[in-house]
């Protein structure tokens, strides 16, 4: 009898073996089915996938020129110059660096043609070094009672607008002149440029 069950536990542990391995067979390629199904029909392809940026506009760069940020329509001050030429002032600006930049316009609303070289005042240096400039404008502080003079570097180049054509009748060009800032309880000054008026001016900034 031990023989016989033996035998009998022997065919029935081979069988049950043998089913065993028989699904895990079968287990294996239904994944392997199911995995390429998926893959197919569902799973996104690389390119697809991987995230894109989202496209955007760069960002508007601050414009730091002070002659495109002056509204070329502004009428700070408006004076009279020889032949008919006009100097309108749009801007007369205190910085963080102690300066005072004056922006202003000047035309020609004469009859003939007007050369600007009267306008760098009479410092042989400055007029060598800054020719057809606006060198010779000046600031004054009546209250502090001080004289500001356009700033000039180490080789007496002004800080300021050069080389100006001569302005034909109906013709104009934007001029620039930076000075050392007055005090900060200044806050108006006469403004003079030769051949012109003096005009009384209020510092912004």
């Amino acid at each position: 009898m031990s023989i016989r069950r033996t035998k009998r536990t022997s065919r029935v542990m081979t069988a049950v073996s043998t089913a065993a391995v028989f699904a895990l067979v079968l287990s294996g390629c239904g994944t392997d089915e199911d995995g390429k199904a998926q893959e197919g029909d569902s799973a996104p392809s690389t390119s697809s996938s991987v995230s894109q940026p989202a496209e955007s506009s760069p960002a508007p760069q601050e414009d730091t020129a002070a002659g495109e940020t002056v509204d070329p329509n502004a009428n700070l001050a408006e004076v009279q110059g020889q032949s008919g030429v006009v100097l309108r002032v749009t801007q007369v600006l205190r910085d963080s660096g102690g300066f005072v930049t004056v922006q202003a316009v000047i035309e020609n609303k004469g009859d003939t043609a007007v050369n600007p070289s009267s306008w760098v005042g009479e410092e042989r240096g400055v007029v060598e070094a800054s020719f057809n400039s606006v060198a010779g404008a000046t600031l004054v502080d009546k209250a502090g009672k001080k004289r500001y003079y356009v700033l000039r570097d180490t080789d007496n180049r002004c800080l300021c607008t050069t080389k100006i054509r001569a302005l034909q009748p109906g013709a104009s060009t934007a001029v620039f002149m930076q000075f050392p800032a007055p005090p900060a309880t200044t806050t108006e000054v006469d403004f003079s440029l030769p051949t012109f008026a003096t005009a009384s001016l209020k510092i912004s900034g």
